[in-house]
C-alpha cells in the first residue's frame, strides 16, 4: 500500500461548503469550527503548504455569545497607519456598528498569517441575519458543540 502525497492537483477538486448557525452560540466556539473547516484539517489529504479547505457560511452574527464579561471588557483595534492613529472599541460597541466584524476577526485570528491564510479568509462569509444569497451551492449545516 503505497502512500498518497498531496499535490496542487488534487487541490483541483472542488471544496464544499458548510452553513453554521451562530444564534446563541459561543464565539470562540463557531470561530474554531469555521477555521477547522477553512484550513481543510477536517479533511484525511490535508497538507500544510496546500490550501484545501471548504468555504464556510456563517449566518445570525449578530446573535454571537461572548462569555463572561468580555462583551464589556473585549477591545478591539486598528490602526490608520498614522502617528497616534490608535482606535480602539469595545465589543458592546463593535456588535452595535458592525456584529459581522465580532465573526470575521474570531475566525481571521486563528488562520494562518500567510498569503494562504488569506486565500482561506476569503472563502468565509458571514451574515448578521438568517438570510444568506448561497443556497445554490447547497451548503451543509454544521452543527457546534
Amino acid at each position: 500500500m503505497s502512500t498518497i502525497i498531496a499535490t496542487a492537483q488534487h487541490v483541483a477538486e472542488t471544496g464544499r461548503w458548510h452553513v453554521i448557525d451562530a444564534d446563541g452560540q459561543v464565539l470562540g466556539r463557531i470561530a474554531t469550527v469555521a477555521a477547522r473547516l477553512l484550513q481543510g484539517k477536517h479533511k484525511p489529504t490535508w497538507a500544510p503548504y496546500l490550501d484545501k479547505g471548504d468555504h464556510v457560511v456563517i449566518v445570525n452574527a449578530a446573535r454571537v455569545k461572548l462569555t463572561g464579561r468580555k462583551e464589556e471588557q473585549k477591545v478591539y483595534r486598528r490602526h490608520s497607519g498614522y502617528e497616534g492613529g490608535l482606535r480602539e472599541e469595545r465589543a458592546v460597541d463593535v456588535r452595535k456598528r458592525q456584529p459581522v466584524r465580532l465573526v470575521e476577526e474570531a475566525v481571521r485570528g486563528m488562520l494562518p498569517k500567510t498569503k494562504m491564510g488569506d486565500a482561506m479568509y476569503r472563502k468565509l462569509k458571514v451574515y448578521a441575519g438568517a438570510d444568506h444569497p448561497h443556497a445554490a451551492q447547497q451548503p451543509q449545516k454544521i452543527e457546534v458543540a
